[in-house]
């Protein structure tokens, strides 16, 4: 009887080790599919738009194509004119720019 109280209490003491490593387990595979790739790809998107500047074609995030006039870095806010029309330019935030082409074809 002395015996079996022991076996119990080591039995009892290991389900909880294992509980404790299926939990470090699950909280590794969400950080390494998820948080991970998502903190590369804005570390990504910031170094993208800190090298923005006058002249560089983009594609706005609601699919529109422009050329950026104007960078205002105080409030992160860039002047894109749209077409051919040089009367369409329009202020907007640089989080709204999803992708940027280099003016001199880089």
């Amino acid at each position: 009887m002395i015996l079996s109280g022991a076996t119990e209490q080591t039995a009892g003491g290991l389900s909880g080790v294992i509980l404790l490593v299926y939990i470090v387990g699950i909280f590794a595979f969400f950080y390494f599919v998820m948080i991970r790739p998502q903190k590369k790809e804005q570390a990504k998107m910031n170094a993208m738009l800190s090298k923005l500047e006058t002249g560089d074609s983009v594609l706005t995030t609601s699919g529109f194509y422009g050329v950026v006039i104007d960078i205002d870095d105080t409030d992160d806010t860039v002047i894109v004119e749209f077409g051919n029309n040089k009367n369409c330019r329009i202020p907007m935030n640089k989080t709204a720019i999803a992708q940027v082409e280099k003016a001199n074809g880089e």
